[in-house]
């Protein structure tokens, strides 16, 4: 592929991201919001096959857009919460809402702005060569990152007893 159509697959993916990200948030329907986020993880994926990360990509699609999505749609269904009318919260505070999302946007938009402009985006200099095999990845990850790694577990295996708690109540009330 050349560079004009990478370039041109590139786009289309961060809008179709984008996209989806958007669609994601203002579905009604729970279970069709998470299909919405499933797009979402499948064009980051292919984001990560343009940038030579293809076992990044690959995890992404396994990991997210598989097993995290299908754990999500069980308790979505498990729940029975496919419905989102009604979880409004509090009267009066989507404006309030509104407001600190758009707030939270702008301060993401500048931060990222700054982050370009003093790494040198574009200035043409040389790029670090960085090995992004399978096993060094892995040395990475377990060597640096073993608590957050840990943490993560933990906090899936908490989820995963809270759901069962839930449930539990629920089926001892009907």
């Amino acid at each position: 592929m050349g560079s004009g159509s990478v370039f041109i697959v590139f786009i289309l993916m961060a809008l179709v991201s984008i996209s989806s990200a958007i669609m994601m948030l203002r579905s009604k329907n729970a279970v069709h919001s998470a299909l919405w986020l499933v797009l979402n993880f499948t064009a980051i994926a292919v984001l990560y096959v343009i940038l030579n990360a293809p076992f990044i990509a690959m995890v992404q699609i396994t990991v997210y857009a598989g097993a995290i999505m299908v754990l999500f749609l069980f308790v979505i269904m498990l729940l029975g919460a496919e419905q989102l009318q009604g979880i409004t919260g509090v009267e009066g505070s989507e404006r309030y809402h509104q407001a600190v999302a758009i707030v939270l946007v702008v301060l993401l938009v500048v931060g990222f702005g700054i982050v370009l402009a003093q790494s040198g985006v574009g200035s043409g200099g040389e790029t670090a060569v960085i090995d992004a095999s399978p096993a060094a990845l892995g040395l990475r990850l377990f060597e640096a990152y073993v608590l957050p790694f840990e943490v993560t577990g933990v906090l899936l295996l908490a989820a995963i007893i809270g759901v069962a708690v839930f449930t539990r109540r629920k089926k001892k009330e009907a």
